[in-house]
């Protein structure tokens, strides 16, 4: 999976925006934490669910299982706006 090249990413700080452009069928900004922004950062290029939980694995030192909701929830939001393929 991969974000679309229909949207932006624009860090602000300690936030993190996902913006659509003209071409997406998503109308408007996504703001995110540094999770949120990690996460984008790594479907700039392809990649899988299972791949960011492991390099998120190996960035943070989180309780079991935290990572891996996280990563599932921002994905599924994502696919709801329709920000990656895959």
């Amino acid at each position: 999976m991969k974000l679309k090249k229909d949207f932006i990413v624009h860090e602000a700080g300690k936030e993190t925006m996902l913006v659509a452009t003209g071409s997406a069928k998503f109308s408007g900004i996504v703001k995110g934490n540094s999770t949120a922004g990690e996460v984008l950062e790594l479907l700039k290029t392809e990649t899988t669910e299972a791949e960011i939980v492991k390099k998120m694995h190996e960035k943070y030192d989180a309780p079991e299982g935290a990572i891996e909701r996280d990563v599932k929830k921002i994905i599924s939001e994502l696919k709801k706006i329709g920000a990656i393929d895959g």
